[in-house]
Order: structure tokens, then sequence, then C-alpha cells
């Protein structure tokens, strides 16, 4: 057995929206500035922190959540691309022991423990003093325990306000405070209906980022919290065992990847290359056909912004339908599903769009499903087994207005919303559509499912396309 380094720290908070977010960007920029190769994750299924990651780092930014991937997928997925940086920054999400289980596996605290990572907790000073002592001491004793290896305080009123926070958190809990940062109304990334906007949908948003290294380096002790890295101890690993294998590319995967297609887990991608593909992006808005490929992707984000310039690209839209009625496979989630459907209501105007599914798309004031999902299969297809069981998640304002009926259903709804409420993802030839996004860590079939329906098709099609 191995052992790697992996000098590792977590950033988390008692809650959520407490500022470590910021905190997390202006650490990873910084470091990468200092010359380091930074590795992000983000606890969680959450795909735009990862996208802010990447503009900070330079580098990807990957999911760790072990509902989704279970604690195994997680534990093999850090250690599979954090091997190749120099440090790991992993952001929390939520508080830090928020999580659906009771015993806080599946928690921020649960990931920290399970790769025995130090965490740099990130406190919102406001309206409190030495109270902000009660809540390190309590994120200290809460299971599972953690080590807290230091804190900063965030929106801080004044030097004064800091010091009294900083003097009882080091007395009553024995962690230093590396940082105390003034409140700064600029320093807030805006929001939007699915979280925080995209990198792409963020004007300056290098300017942002600029902006919170500064903030950082300049009221947080550096050289300290650059120490807390090298307090987690080596992994233990096999040698060889979370290396990746990319096989001889088989086949062409095409990902609709681009502005409104921008939810895609790297660890699907890097699945899909292991199992033989080779992905092809596509610009859903601009490239009027479609490269030879012999299977589609089309992943989640937020099409609904870019409903004028997607129904205009009807090549596209006809070339996509004309592949499908191939039998050549499709996998959708989400603003895939959206895409295939006839038509989508958005902003008081209705838009056409590609007519494979028999939807029409509108969306609500409220979220139609958010949160994680347990499906369970309730037919035989080339994509699933019947009777088996998937984690996923969703997070949607959209539903269908109609057409929900008489479709072919993969997925009896077992806790979420999915399509209907009852049921989730669509069957019709070799395409699956859903409002479910799929981990690869924790639906380990999925990839080589997808491949070998691309290579079916492609000995049936050996001219191509």
């Amino acid at each position: 057995m191995d052992s790697l380094s992996l000098p590792r720290l977590m950033v988390s908070a008692p809650h959520k929206s407490s500022g470590k977010t910021t905190v997390m960007l202006g650490l990873a920029g910084y470091l990468t500035r200092q010359g380091e190769r930074v590795t992000c994750f983000k606890k969680g299924p959450d795909y735009i922190d990862p996208m802010w990651h990447a503009l900070a780092s330079g580098r990807e930014s990957y999911n760790l959540d072990p509902w989704l991937m279970g604690q195994d997928g997680c534990r093999d997925s850090f250690i599979r691309n954090g091997r190749n940086g120099t440090l790991a920054l992993i952001e929390g999400n939520h508080g830090l022991h928020d999580g659906l289980s009771l015993d806080g596996s599946d928690s921020s605290a649960g990931v920290a423990a399970l790769l025995e990572a130090p965490v740099l907790l990130v406190i919102d000073a406001r309206k409190m003093n030495r109270g902000a002592a009660a809540i390190v001491m309590g994120m200290q004793a809460m299971q599972p325990q953690v080590t807290i290896a230091g804190v900063i305080l965030n929106r801080v009123r004044s030097q004064r306000h800091g010091e009294k926070q900083k003097l009882a958190i080091e007395t009553f809990c024995r962690v230093p405070v590396l940082g105390s940062i003034p409140e700064d109304s600029q320093l807030a990334i805006a929001e939007r209906h699915l979280g925080l906007t995209t990198v792409g949908e963020t004007a300056e948003a290098a300017s942002f980022i600029d902006e919170a290294v500064e903030q950082v380096a300049h009221y947080c002790d550096m050289q300290e919290i650059r120490a807390l890295f090298a307090l987690a101890p080596p992994v233990r690993s096999y040698p060889d065992e979370h290396v990746s294998m990319r096989s001889e590319a088989r086949v062409r995967i095409g990902v609709f990847r681009d502005a409104a297609f921008c939810f895609y887990y790297p660890d699907n991608f890097r699945a899909l290359e292991e199992n033989g593909a080779e992905l092809v992006y596509i610009d859903s808005m601009h490239d009027r056909s479609i490269p030879d490929v012999q299977g589609l992707y089309l992943g989640g984000g937020f099409p609904e912004s870019f409903f004028s310039e997607l129904g205009s690209n009807r090549e596209l839209m006809l070339e996509v339908s004309r592949r499908v009625e191939s039998d050549m496979p499709l996998y959708a989630e989400c603003g895939g599903l959206i895409w295939l459907s006839r038509s989508g209501t958005y902003g008081g105007k209705t838009f056409s769009l590609a007519g494979i599914l028999p939807f029409d798309i509108g969306f609500e004031p409220r979220p139609a499903g958010h949160g994680y999902l347990n499906l369970r299969s309730c037919t035989q297809s080339p994509w699933f087994e019947h009777g088996a069981e998937v984690r996923a998640h969703e997070f949607h304002y959209s539903a269908p207005l109609t057409g929900a009926g008489g479709c072919e259903w993969q997925f009896d709804v077992i806790r979420g919303r999915g399509v209907t409420g009852q049921h989730d993802g669509i069957i019709y030839r070799n395409l699956f559509a859903s409002y479910a996004h799929l981990h690869a860590q924790g639906n380990p079939q999925w990839a080589k499912r997808f491949t070998d329906l691309a290579a079916e098709w492609k000995a049936r099609n050996p001219i191509g396309n």
C-alpha cells in the first residue's frame, strides 16, 4: 500500500451564506499565483461553484457528494483528481454539520472526516461578539468531529469588533483566528434562480476573483493558512488504484457545451473517456450541423436564458431529430430535456424548440424540483436495468405544461419530483432524457452503457454520418 501526501484543507462555515465561497476563491487564486497547482473540490452536487473554482485556479474542479457518489466514490475521486496537484482545497456546502443523515456522514464534516482534512471555518461575524466562540465550540463538539484548524472572521464591523471575537475564540476554543475581513458589499457573487450566476454570465468575473485574492491576502495570515494544509496525514492508496486508465477511443460522443449547457461533472467526462469515448464539443447556438459522432450528451444549464438563440438554430434541431430517429444514443439531463421538447414558455414568451419530446415546458415561480432524487427503474432499457435503484439530484423551476401522458418511463420516483412527480426518465428509441443529474461515481455502469450503445450504432452505420 502506498501513501500519498496530498496536502489538503476544507473551507467551511457554520451556515450557508457566510462568505466561504469568496474566501475559497481568494485562497485558490492566491495560492495559484504563488506557483501552487491547486486542485479544487466542492462538497455537494453543485455545478456553479466549481466553475468559479476553475477560473480562480486555472484547473478543473470536482464534486464530492457522499449521497450521490458513496464514501468510496468520494475518496476515489479525491485521490484520483487530487494527486496531480500540489494542494487540494475543498469547499463545503451549507453548514459544516448540515446533511441528510442524522449521523452527519453526508455533511461537509463527514467529508472532512473521511478525507482527514483540517477545516478552515469562515464565520459571519455580524450581530455577535464573544458568542462567536460558542459557535466554534459547537462546531468542534458536534459529531462527526473534525479538526477545526483555523477561523476567518468575515463581515467584521470594526477592528475592535474583530479583536473581541478573536480573543474569545482563541481563549475558549484554542483555535487561531487567521483573518478578519471587513464588510464589503461589492465582494459578493450575484445570485439567480438556480443559485449563483455562472462565470460566463458574470461580467468582470476575473476582476471579482482578483478582488477576492486581494482582500484575502490583505486581511488574512496567508503563511499560517498555507501551513494548515500540512496538518493532513498521508492518504493510503494501493498503487495505480486511482490512476485514470483511458482506453483508446472507439466512439466519438458529441457534447453540447456552451453558455446554455454548462452543467457537467468532470468525473462523468472522465468515465466516458475511460470507456473508449472521444468527446467532441458542440455549440448549441452557433453550430449548424453535428460533427462525425456516434452519440450525443446534452447536459443541464440555463437554456431558458437563451431560448431565442436556441430556437433560431433550426438546422441543428432538425439534424438531432434525424439522429434520434436513426437510433443514435442521446443522453439528456434537465436543460437537455427542455431543449428536446416542443416548446418552452419563459418570461411571458413561448419559443419553439426541437420537438423531439412531446412536452411543452413552463417555468414556475418556485422550484418544481429541488434536492436529492431516489429513483427505481420500472422497465428494462439499454440505459438501466429493471429494478435498478438510482440516486440523483434535481434543481429545476421548469415542468411540462402538457404532453406528459403516453410516454415510456424509465423510473418511478421514490423521493423527489422528476418529470411528473411519479415518473422520471423518458425513453424514446435510444434517447433517454430526465430531470435527474447522475454522477458516474455512483452509477458505474452508466458510461459503459452509453459508449456500448454508441459502438453498436457505429457498427450499424459503418459509413458514418
